[in-house]
């Protein structure tokens, strides 16, 4: 079992025997048709109607998403039952680590830097937006750091494991 967060609202999803194709949400059934049509574009339907959906942005570390469908945005959050264990135990930021730097994880064109040298920064926090494969990725911060510097700027290309920003 899931829940999925879109846009502020909650629902439960229970996939039927580990398909993403059947199951229910909150109680009721769905049945999904899905094909892909290249790495970041699906083409899913339900009930008869056709939905493109476009994977805006994604960090699998956060588990969230940004999709677009049928052109409108939607914000993702998902949790399971791991999420919801460590939650109940009171052990959910017990993952959290200790970082001095963010690299690059892939090649890319810096689109924007949303941080500067100075600011305090929490975990998640967006700070750097990379276009890689023309699909736009938001960096967020793996840990509560004050920005040492900015290692990069807006516009330039960089490669994967390139240092971006460095904390103190």
């Amino acid at each position: 079992m899931y829940n999925v967060t879109i846009n502020n609202t909650n629902y439960d999803v229970v996939p039927e025997n580990g398909s993403h194709h059947h199951g229910t949400i909150n109680g009721s059934d769905y049945a999904l048709e899905m094909a892909q049509k290249d790495a970041h574009n699906w083409v899913v339907t339900k009930d008869g109607t056709e939905y493109r959906v476009e994977i805006a942005s994604l960090d699998t570390d956060n588990k969230t998403a940004v999709l677009r469908i049928n052109g409108r945005k939607y914000a993702l959050k998902l949790t399971d039952q791991f999420d919801q264990l460590l939650k109940d135990l009171g052990l959910e930021n017990m993952t959290v680590k200790k970082v001095s730097e963010i690299k690059s994880p892939m090649p890319g064109l810096v689109l924007d830097i949303l941080v500067k040298a100075g600011d305090t920064i929490k975990k998640g926090d967006q700070v750097l937006i990379l276009e890689a494969m023309k699909m736009e990725n938001i960096l967020k911060s793996q840990t509560d750091a004050v920005v040492k510097s900015i290692e990069i700027e807006s516009g330039i290309a960089v490669e994967k494991g390139q240092i971006l920003i460095k904390f103190e």
